[in-house]
């Protein structure tokens, strides 16, 4: 029986609208029901990784070699066993009474040989001697004039002595095929949206540095297309609200569902998803017409601008961060 109120949502970040477009059902098993997820080795992988390459710029700029960012990566694991000690499992078999068991030290030992070696590989893709980054790990929030709120995490930020702005994220998986660079981009095109908007100058750049391939691709962005993607998130919001008043949360099948935590309550595997609660508590206006006006709740209203190295922009002067 359905006897609970659920709260429309107020705010968006890069992965939820994600979640949004990939499946409906999965953003709602993920903010709605909050249903827990078992944490995986790659995605811990990548926690470890970027809290190296936060950390490796606290110390001088001559001593930050690829030795001692290799060296910080088992420091950086045991550091964060602290906070989150159920991690642990990861590389054990649980016992009868359930508790993690003894750690299997061969099986801990290549997984943090593959982090040193996503740490090494950076080293060969940019160079943190010459980098003093404006910000690291750093949280943004905007709200727009619709009322929509807009939130994320920024890996690192970087301005050029003419002031102009690059933001940087990190990926420890390989590079998206060129057909894919859209959506890869999204995520970047969300946090320039937000920087824009909180500061009032568009980003020069948007960089993805991906450690798992040895890529790095690079995007200029134009102020239309911050404006697109402003537009897409108001319709992405627009759906979500109408999907949480009316409890339509439709599944949406694809290769991903392989990877996914919630096979046993989703219909498309039959399984039930839990109770959904009768009444909605909304916690703002509704979006204005003229906001997502001729924008249909899936399209891509952005055009997918070229995926290029640096320099690649004709008549533009390369910026020197």
């Amino acid at each position: 029986m359905r006897d609970a109120a659920v709260t429309a949502p107020d705010s968006l970040s890069p992965s939820r609208a994600s979640d949004f477009m990939q499946c409906p059902l999965l953003y709602r098993f993920r903010v709605i029901d909050r249903l827990p997820e078992k944490p995986s080795a790659a995605a811990t992988r990548g926690t470890v990784v970027h809290a190296v390459l936060e950390r490796l710029f606290d110390v001088p700029a001559a001593e930050r070699s690829a030795p001692r960012a290799r060296a910080m990566v088992a420091r950086e694991w045991e550091r964060l066993l602290v906070r989150r000690p159920e991690l642990a499992q990861l590389f054990s078999e649980p016992a009868e009474d359930g508790a993690p068991g003894p750690a299997d030290g061969a099986e801990l030992a290549r997984w943090l040989a593959e982090a040193e070696g996503l740490v090494e590989r950076w080293f060969s893709l940019e160079d943190p001697t010459r980098l003093e980054p404006a910000e690291r790990e750093l949280r943004v929030e905007a709200r727009l004039e619709s009322g929509l709120r807009l939130r994320g995490i920024i890996d690192r930020v970087d301005i050029a002595p003419t002031g102009e702005v690059r933001i940087v994220d990190y990926k420890t998986g390989k590079a998206p095929r060129p057909e894919y660079a859209s959506e890869a981009l999204f995520q970047m095109k969300f946090y320039a949206l937000v920087l824009w908007r909180l500061r009032g100058a568009v980003p020069r750049r948007l960089q993805l540095v991906y450690l798992g391939s040895g890529d790095v691709l690079t995007y200029d962005p134009a102020e239309s297309d911050l404006r697109a993607v402003e537009r897409k998130l108001l319709a992405l919001w627009e759906a979500i609200r109408k999907a949480t008043e009316t409890g339509d949360w439709r599944p949406r099948p694809s290769r991903l569902c392989d990877w996914c935590d919630h096979q046993a309550r989703c219909p498309e595997f039959g399984g039930t998803p839990p109770p959904y609660p009768v009444s909605v508590q909304p916690r703002l206006p509704e979006p204005r017409a003229e906001d997502v006006e001729g924008v249909e709740e899936r399209e891509d209203v952005e055009e997918p601008g070229a995926v290029q190295e640096p320099g690649a922009a004709e008549g533009v002067a390369e910026p020197r961060f």
